[in-house]
């Protein structure tokens, strides 16, 4: 037998045939932790009620694609059965690819199916998500899920008792430290995800969806204005040299203008963005995606501020020719126009923060840069700060009354 007859058999998941194109390459779909949560509730409570090993399940995901799902770690007794699925993210950056995520399945006298969550899942300690305080991150449509293949496989079986579904990850401990959900008030784990069942690779808009979440928590708790950082640097920035509480801020990457929308369709009063220059010039030029994927223009805007500030022409073809931001700042101040450059842009970034939400809501940015420090802030930044100041104080006033 040569060495490809040894080799064993491909497990086919059903996702074989499912991709999108991206920068011209096949990036393969995946299912989210929701599925692999079903499939392994399927898979426990079928052994349970049966009494027989089950290697595989068929689950039928919400988007409509069948997944089959190879099953680990069994065990298996008279009164309670377990198992895993692996989670495979597919093409899709995550941090939860590759963990075994288990559903146990216990027999009880109540005659009800609940679900609950043990090891490695989150349990909510903030108001403004989908579950109540003290109750397992297991969103609605996995919840949803998980309930029907419990009770699917019960009917199928004629099993009337009771049920309790414990959906368990042990790498989620760890890896609930990285994800927003130290944030969001999600402690001690992940969370059970999907609306879909299924996840599409190098996903915007379940990014957008997260900052959505992220926000809508902080509104629910009283946040009217909001404390919004870019990107990491933002964040440091607003720890080390603003009097503002840093553990309100959001993160909402590159997506400012996905950002006002929320904000806008919430009814949040107003925001306060926190960025490093390198990020929000390219809101001086109306650019409100900020990846580097969708439009630069950096140069551009700089330049045509440090123009209207009186820049000679040779300035102007120096910051064009410059490719980072602190090298144009540089050439800025050599230049003795850093201080009216940086009052044009900001003017900028005012308007087309205006601009997008219609004047709705209240908005404004301080920006700043690595090397140079504080460069400006926009006209309506420093009522945000006061708002935001005060703001905090009468949250903390009344989380005082309360203790």
């Amino acid at each position: 037998m040569d060495d490809m007859e040894r080799k064993e058999p491909v497990f086919k998941t059903g996702l074989e045939d499912y991709y999108v194109i991206k920068n011209n390459k096949k990036m393969r779909f995946g299912y989210t932790t929701g599925s692999c949560a079903a499939g392994a509730c399927q898979g426990a409570v079928k052994m349970l009620l049966s009494g027989e090993k089950t290697e595989a399940v068929h689950l039928m995901t919400p988007k409509g694609i069948e997944l089959h799902l190879q099953l680990h770690d069994i065990h298996m007794d008279e009164n309670e059965a377990s198992c895993a699925v692996k989670k495979d993210s597919g093409d899709d950056p995550d941090t939860t690819n590759g963990i075994l995520v288990y559903a146990r399945a216990i027999k009880t006298n109540d005659g009800q199916i609940r679900v609950d969550g043990g090891t490695g899942v989150g349990r909510v300690t903030k108001p403004g998500l989908s579950q109540k305080i003290g109750e397992a991150a297991i969103n609605p449509v996995p919840k949803a899920m998980i309930l029907n293949e419990a009770r699917r496989i019960a009917d199928q079986y004629d099993y009337e008792g009771g049920l309790l579904i414990i959906i368990s990850v042990p790498e989620g401990v760890e890896i609930g430290k990285k994800t927003f959900n130290p944030r969001l008030g999600i402690m001690g784990g992940i969370s059970i995800l999907g609306t879909t069942g299924i996840v599409e690779p190098m996903s915007e808009k379940a990014l957008v969806q997260s900052i959505q979440v992220e926000m809508r928590s902080h509104f629910a708790q009283g946040e009217k204005y909001l404390l919004v950082t870019p990107g990491n640097y933002g964040a440091d920035y607003l720890r080390e040299h603003m009097p503002l509480p840093f553990e309100r801020n959001i993160k909402c990457s590159n997506y400012i203008g996905e950002t006002i929308d929320m904000a806008v369709e919430m009814g949040v009063k107003g925001i306060l963005f926190v960025s490093h220059i390198g990020k929000f010039v390219k809101v001086a030029a109306g650019i409100m995606n900020t990846h580097s994927h969708c439009a630069d223009g950096r140069m551009e805007a700089l330049c045509a501020a440090a123009i209207r500030s009186g820049c000679t022409l040779d300035c102007a073809r120096d910051i064009l020719n410059g490719t980072t931001t602190d090298e144009a700042l540089e050439i800025l101040e050599k230049n003795n126009i850093l201080e009216k450059t940086m009052a044009e842009l900001m003017e900028k970034i005012q308007f087309y923060l205006n601009h997008r939400s219609y004047e709705q809501i209240l908005l404004g940015a301080v920006v700043f840069s690595n090397v140079q420090g504080y460069l400006g802030e926009t006209a309506d930044a420093r009522e945000l700060i006061e708002k935001i100041t005060q703001q905090d104080l009468e949250l903390k006033a009344a989380t005082d009354e309360e203790q």
